[in-house]
């Protein structure tokens, strides 16, 4: 493959930044990164769904859990994930509802409905 068969870089212009972004969250030292990319996002009008899973699930204990709920579109955790990590579903997460203790269902729909994703 010679040069000119290399596609050119692609740049976003402002104007083309992804209206929708998903995060899914594996680790359990990722909250501060995940916190300072939903505000970044939110400033430039994307609409941002989180969903935790597997040990990270045990960030929803952290006293900066509630506080990204506030700041995301949309935070849900993975219910058997919860469980698996010594927690008892009927202690819901502060900042989460009942309906947000959820299914790899929500990681799909992130994949399926959402213009950009990223994995931590």
């Amino acid at each position: 493959m010679g040069f000119s068969d290399k596609k050119p870089p692609i740049f976003l212009k402002e104007d083309n930044m992804a209206k929708s972004l998903g995060i899914f969250v594996t680790t359990t030292d990722s909250l501060n990164h995940v916190i300072g990319i939903v505000k970044a996002a939110k400033a430039k009008g994307s609409n941002v769904k989180v969903f935790f899973t597997w040990k990270a699930t045990t960030l929803s204990k952290d006293p900066a859990f509630p506080g990204l709920c506030e700041l995301a579109d949309d935070v849900s955790i993975c219910v058997d994930s919860y469980k698996k990590q010594g927690f008892d579903v009927d202690d819901i997460p502060e900042g989460l509802t009942a309906k947000k203790m959820a299914t790899q269902a929500q990681h799909g729909i992130i994949i399926e409905d959402f213009d950009c994703y990223l994995s931590l």
